[in-house]
């Protein structure tokens, strides 16, 4: 068994990959954000699919596809600092911290907001922070 790349804890195929393959939705704006964590630790160009379908329709034209293929980066961890959600609306500020391809480690604060649209948790926009 492996540990989720998330750092919950929790097995891999009882954490995030299940979302990772489209078998089951994140019931939270947190849960998403620890899948979507996982796509980019794990390989964003594996794992674009599961990235563009969770933008919010809003943001699309926003995305950039080179963003979601370059996997030059090691992630090693995240933390979630806080999440609070009202009604169809949530935010989550966290730190994913990585490494760059010379090993000089980084952090990527972030407050990010979610919309629920139809029972899905969507990435509408993130407020990052510099460290």
């Amino acid at each position: 068994m492996t540990k989720c790349p998330c750092c919950s804890g929790k097995e891999f195929a009882d954490c995030c990959e299940p979302h990772l393959l489209m078998k089951a939705k994140p019931l939270s704006a947190r849960a998403m954000v620890r899948a979507r964590y996982c796509a980019y630790a794990l390989g964003a160009g594996t794992h674009r699919e599961f990235l563009m379908r969770t933008w919010h329709p809003a943001t699309p034209q926003q995305v950039n596809l080179a963003d979601l293929t370059n996997d030059n980066y090691e992630w090693t961890g995240l933390d979630i600092l806080k999440a609070e959600q009202k009604g169809d609306r949530a935010w989550v500020e966290f730190n994913a911290t990585y490494k760059d391809t010379a090993g000089k480690p980084h952090t990527h604060h972030e407050t990010s907001l979610f919309e629920r649209i139809q029972g899905v948790w969507l990435y509408l926009d993130g407020q990052v922070q510099e460290s």
